[in-house]
């Protein structure tokens, strides 16, 4: 996949592919922490030849993107405005949004705030929704357990570990949801080559640092704080395909419970047997997912 250069009217540059007809139906891509946008690249292989406009950027903090330093310029209102920024510098109108892992966390929010006026249609793969995931990091031992990692992350005595050994350092010390086998070797060589610029690695981390998702202690207790109130979010309205790998490491199944009450029309695809990175772990599968949902 070629790539572009698009500044956005914010000033952040953005390495993007764009496949497919440009008058084809918009599909945008978001990719996860620790990838790129090749994460989706068989969906993109297989809906662009269908006549859909694929656009799929590196996000901001990622490889040739910019990279800027400071923390908040990774709040989450900022990464939700570079969708409908790169959008607007495409010059298309309504879309359709596709996210997995953080690049699902912010198409939640991408959907929450435009949909009926910008978005269509969202499709979204191993990301939890943020009104049940703060939920689950209170009250469920496996999902908090799983995200201690997140703590790392955070803890700024980790910095000199990312500048001597950039990201993979941090990620052999605090990731247990990493598989290497899994990916294919060519694949997983340009991810150790991205990990090893120090800039993306801090943009990266800074996802985490900006985020504000609280990520109690494994000794807290588990249940939600006395003044603890649910993020004051709209219900999502527009039809929703949440795909979801049963063996998650990272994000247990229970992350679906209750989806039915905040998102309607919601389709959910469970994937058994398949761990979290499912765009590319389970493609044939995901694609069969979005084309009945897409045809819809």
């Amino acid at each position: 996949m070629k790539q572009k250069r698009i500044q956005l009217a914010n000033g952040i540059e953005l390495d993007v592919a764009d496949e497919g007809p440009k008058d084809g139906e918009p599909l945008i891509f978001l990719h996860g922490f620790p990838e790129n946008h090749r994460t989706w690249r068989h969906q993109i292989a297989h809906f662009s030849a269908k006549g859909y406009r694929c656009v799929a950027p590196d996000q901001r903090g990622y490889r040739g993107s910019s990279k800027p330093q400071q923390v908040d310029a990774y709040s989450p209102d900022k990464l939700i405005g570079d969708v409908f920024l790169l959008a607007d510098a495409l010059g298309i109108e309504t879309f359709t949004i596709v996210g997995h892992d953080w690049g699902g966390a912010i198409a939640w929010g991408v959907a929450l705030g435009g949909q009926h006026t910008r978005v269509t249609q969202a499709v979204i793969a191993n990301a939890p929704h943020p009104a049940i995931f703060q939920k689950l990091l209170y009250t469920h031992q496996g999902q908090r357990e799983a995200s201690q990692y997140i703590t790392g992350f955070r803890n700024h005595s980790n910095d000199q570990l990312i500048r001597e050994r950039g990201l993979t350092g941090l990620m052999l010390q605090e990731v247990k949801w990493d598989k290497p086998g899994a990916m294919p070797s060519e694949e997983r060589a340009i991810l150790l080559k991205d990990w090893e610029d120090r800039e993306a690695a801090f943009g990266m981390i800074n996802y985490y640092r900006a985020s504000q998702m609280v990520v109690p202690s494994m000794d807290e207790p588990f249940q939600l704080p006395n003044d603890y109130s649910a993020p004051d979010l709209p219900k999502l309205t527009i039809p929703t395909l949440v795909i979801w790998a049963l063996d998650d490491l990272a994000l247990p199944p229970e992350n679906l419970e209750g989806m039915e009450d905040i998102i309607e029309p919601l389709i959910i695809e469970p994937v058994p047997g398949c761990g979290h990175f499912v765009p590319w772990e389970a493609p044939e599968k995901v694609i069969a997912a979005m084309e009945k949902f897409l045809a819809t």
